[in-house]
């Protein structure tokens, strides 16, 4: 079942972005193949796994643009083969994840029929909590101070 996002457009501004994700949400729980799991390692790194059996790395791209990550897979059919019984899934494919802001993807790599990409958060010194002194001292005295990301 799909929501109708149309009435909350009517009454909000500038949350565009939010409807967007939450329509591809919706889209994607429908999608069952390749099947992935997402894996926290710590507070700011991250790891989609993702389940090729039968792909080679040349079979397979994947992309970012504007935070969105696109995986996709084209196998080519192999004349000349009878199968008895295909259980091994090799259709084509194309899954997207979509990416909080200052998330990147580090480094992708197939391992054993997996396929594993590493994501980080990392936010700019210039959005991260700076503490600024009070006591009337000069502005030059801002300091950066510790903070966990959400």
């Amino acid at each position: 079942m799909r929501y109708d996002w149309t009435p909350l457009w009517r009454s909000t501004i500038g949350f565009d972005r939010l409807f967007d994700v939450l329509d591809e949400v919706q889209r994607t729980a429908e999608e069952t193949y390749p099947p992935y799991n997402i894996e926290r390692l710590d507070e700011n790194r991250f790891q989609i796994s993702v389940a090729l059996a039968g792909f080679t790395p040349d079979e397979v791209a994947l992309t970012v643009e504007h935070n969105v990550l696109t995986l996709e897979g084209q196998k080519a059919e192999k004349e000349g083969k009878t199968f008895l019984h295909r259980g091994i899934s090799a259709r084509n494919f194309k899954r997207q994840f979509t990416l909080a802001d200052h998330v990147e993807v580090k480094g992708a790599r197939f391992e054993n029929g997996l396929l594993a990409i590493d994501l980080v958060r990392e936010i700019p010194e210039a959005m991260k909590p700076r503490r600024i002194e009070i006591n009337g001292a000069a502005p030059s005295n801002v300091t950066q101070i510790e903070a966990k990301a959400a």
